[in-house]
């Protein structure tokens, strides 16, 4: 029987064998990226990379290294494919992408949209990004503030899109996907919930608490202790407040911001309820012109993958071989495809990144759907 330091020689010398090889098939692949480019054709063929990787299965002594060599040659022609591409980019295939750089927006002269009533933290948010002084409206719900900017009754919106507790606003995801609008900015606003009141109101009064239902769930530790309280869903925190002042009715509470409580007249009756003090909510800026910011830095990209085991894998690669850094992925259901996804991702470039380009290339030819959502 071989000793194991001489079987670590001969797999030594295969590996030798392996890698020379590998280098000669790039070479071959780097050709073929040639003729691909100066007859402008796709880099991706699915029929002729199905009948290679049968092909190659049928040649392996058993099923285990069937599956080995199938994986195998995956990732090969996989490498292949980001070199062709890059080789695409290199040589203009790409074309522009269809998105003009400014150097800034115009927040002295921009008509903004919020949604909410006053004293909501989307006003809070979109406050801190244009400034005290900006020409704003407000309006009911998300979809209203999409299409205020689609239509051009606001110029940008300014809408919540993940809280670092509870997670994703996945409608405001859907309607990414739905309406031709893009992200050109974003601010991160500390979120310090209150419940307020009534000024004079006792805690022994209150019978009914109301606030959206997230910050409902980022004070579930304060609530938790009056189980005696009813907590009712609302479509804003500052909704609430509103709807405390309005009602008059001692008996009630909100949850909402110190400012909304200030906006609505009412008093603060226990200030800093929330599970997690260093919550925080991010809010984006939308426009429906497909613009970004010179000097922008993170982009979000929306995508579907071909219902097969390995989709997801074989896209998000072109994130490691370009170098670029995948700061967030979300998924949300495909509406109408049972059990199929779209996938959200945001990474840090800018448009104007030879690697981004690389790896738009490559998504675009083998993800289903692709949609740029913004650079920012």
């Amino acid at each position: 029987m071989a000793a194991l330091e001489d079987l670590r020689v001969r797999l030594d010398g295969i590996d030798e064998q392996i890698v020379r090889l590998y280098e000669e098939r790039m070479k071959v692949c780097e050709e073929v990226g040639e003729l691909k480019v100066q007859n402008w054709g796709r880099v991706l063929d699915r029929q002729r990379e199905r009948n290679k990787l049968n092909d190659v299965a049928s040649k392996a002594s058993n099923e285990f290294n069937k599956k080995g060599i199938q994986e195998l040659y995956e990732q090969l022609m996989s490498m292949s494919r980001k070199l062709q591409y890059q080789q695409m980019v290199e040589a203009g295939a790409l074309g522009k992408l269809p998105f003009i750089g400014i150097d800034s927006l115009e927040k002295d002269t921009a008509r903004v949209v919020y949604q909410g009533v006053e004293g909501a933290y989307g006003q809070a948010a979109m406050l801190k990004y244009f400034g005290e002084g900006c020409n704003n409206f407000h309006v009911r719900t998300f979809r209203d503030a999409m299409e205020a900017i689609e239509d051009g009754a606001a110029d940008y919106a300014v809408l919540p899109i993940e809280n670092s507790s509870a997670g994703a606003v996945t409608e405001v995801y859907d309607l990414l996907v739905e309406f031709e609008n893009y992200i050109v900015g974003e601010t991160i606003l500390p979120v310090r919930h209150t419940l307020a009141g009534l000024p004079g109101t006792d805690l022994n009064e209150i019978r009914r608490v109301y606030s959206k239902a997230e910050a409902l769930m980022q004070t579930t530790h304060f609530l938790d202790e009056y189980p005696n309280w009813q907590q009712i869903s609302v479509v804003n925190t500052a909704v609430a407040a509103k709807k405390i002042l309005e009602d008059k009715d001692p008996a009630q509470a909100a949850v909402c911001s110190a400012y909304a409580a200030q906006v609505h007249g009412l008093s603060v009756l226990v200030d800093g309820i929330n599970d997690e003090m260093n919550n925080s909510t991010r809010f984006i800026v939308i426009t429906n012109q497909k613009v970004f910011l010179k000097d922008a830095s993170k982009i979000s990209i929306c995508f579907e993958v071909p219902h097969q085991s390995g989709s997801l894998y074989r896209l998000l690669s072109h994130f490691i071989y370009n170098d670029l850094n995948m700061s967030k992925i979300e998924s949300r259901p495909v509406e109408g495809k049972s059990w199929e996804y779209r996938f959200f991702v945001d990474f840090d470039g800018n448009m104007g990144d030879a690697a981004v380009k690389n790896t738009i290339r490559g998504l675009r030819e083998e993800a289903i759907n692709l949609k740029i959502l913004g650079n920012y």
